[in-house]
């Protein structure tokens, strides 16, 4: 039992190896793990799909100290500084190279936080390496990705029954420990729909393991508690979190979204605000016709959304 821990911590794979993850993508990893050593690192790829995991896992069979900054919280410059200075240039009490993973480094300012992190990268060679992750390569400067070895984490279809079948055996293993009654193809479901966001789905099925089954009403509370994350956001007028949704949202059709804007903002938005609302959905769903990036056109409709409504 994992009780009051998280499920995606707790069950963490500890070894390359045990990433839900096809070969290609875990072969470079066990090579770094066999010559013991870990090159400066750029991971990217959709979020959930084991980017920070396998870095974690490569850095405890190798047997590294490491030190992980999440970019989305800790984006600030001076608070990074003094915090990788303090850890970069320290013996490792391991012995051997330290190592500094910043999660979801395209978070971070590219004209401050970012050039900074370069300058780390060089002076601290001699002693620490950088392992970066990110969603959205481009969003990561070309100093940084000069400095790195670049691996994508691309999932080709032909590899994708075996993982999702990885991913229900893990699933079921978790669920069994924890004495959690489930519906299989309830459990499959969710795999699909978050797939492959492994993250996603245990945290979903964490949360809803308390009521002590895994059943079919639990695919309409998921979309439900969802929403209700969104719309939190909004009212707080809190851009990265609304960011962060819609990022973890990327399964989901913009157009469905749309509709459940549509369908429920009038419970939360005061009446003189819906109809100018409205018609902006209206106008961001025909954008979503023709737009390149989808999540830019729904992102930027959230937030015409966030500054303009007036909030029960």
């Amino acid at each position: 039992m994992t009780d009051n821990i998280l499920w995606v911590e707790a069950y963490r794979p500890q070894k390359v190896a045990d990433c839900i993850l096809p070969d290609h993508l875990k072969n470079p990893f066990q090579s770094f793990v066999e010559k013991g050593n870990i090159p400066n690192l750029l991971l990217t790829g959709g979020p959930g799909v084991g980017k920070t995991t396998i870095a974690k896992a490569m850095c405890k069979e190798i047997g590294s100290d490491y030190l992980v900054v999440n970019g989305s919280q800790e984006s600030g410059i001076d608070l990074l500084r003094v915090k990788l200075e303090n850890y970069c240039s320290s013996v490792s009490l391991l012995g051997g190279r330290k190592v500094v993973i910043i999660d979801e480094a395209d978070y971070l300012n590219p004209q401050s936080t970012q050039p900074a992190l370069r300058g780390f990268i060089e002076q601290f060679s001699e002693n620490c390496s950088f392992i970066f992750t990110c969603n959205y390569l481009h969003r990561i400067i070309e100093p940084i990705h000069s400095r790195c070895s670049v691996i994508e984490f691309k999932i080709d279809k032909k590899d994708a029954p075996a993982i999702a079948q990885s991913m229900l055996d893990r699933t079921k293993q978790i669920l069994d420990e924890n004495n959690v009654n489930y519906n299989e193809k309830v459990l499959v479901e969710l795999i699909m729909r978050y797939y492959p966001d492994f993250r996603r789905t245990l945290n979903e099925l964490q949360r809803y393991s308390a009521t002590g089954g895994i059943d079919s009403g639990v695919l309409g509370q998921l979309g439900d508690a969802n929403f209700l994350a969104l719309i939190n956001a909004l009212k707080e007028k809190n851009f990265t979190k609304v960011r962060k949704w819609v990022n973890d949202s990327s399964h989901t059709d913009p157009r469905n979204i749309y509709r459940q804007l549509y369908d429920n903002l009038h419970e939360h938005l005061t009446p003189n605000t819906l109809p100018p609302i409205i018609l902006l959905l209206a106008d961001y769903q025909y954008k979503s016709a023709f737009a390149a990036d989808q999540q830019i056109n729904l992102t930027a409709c959230l937030i015409e959304v966030m500054v303009e409504g007036q909030w029960q």
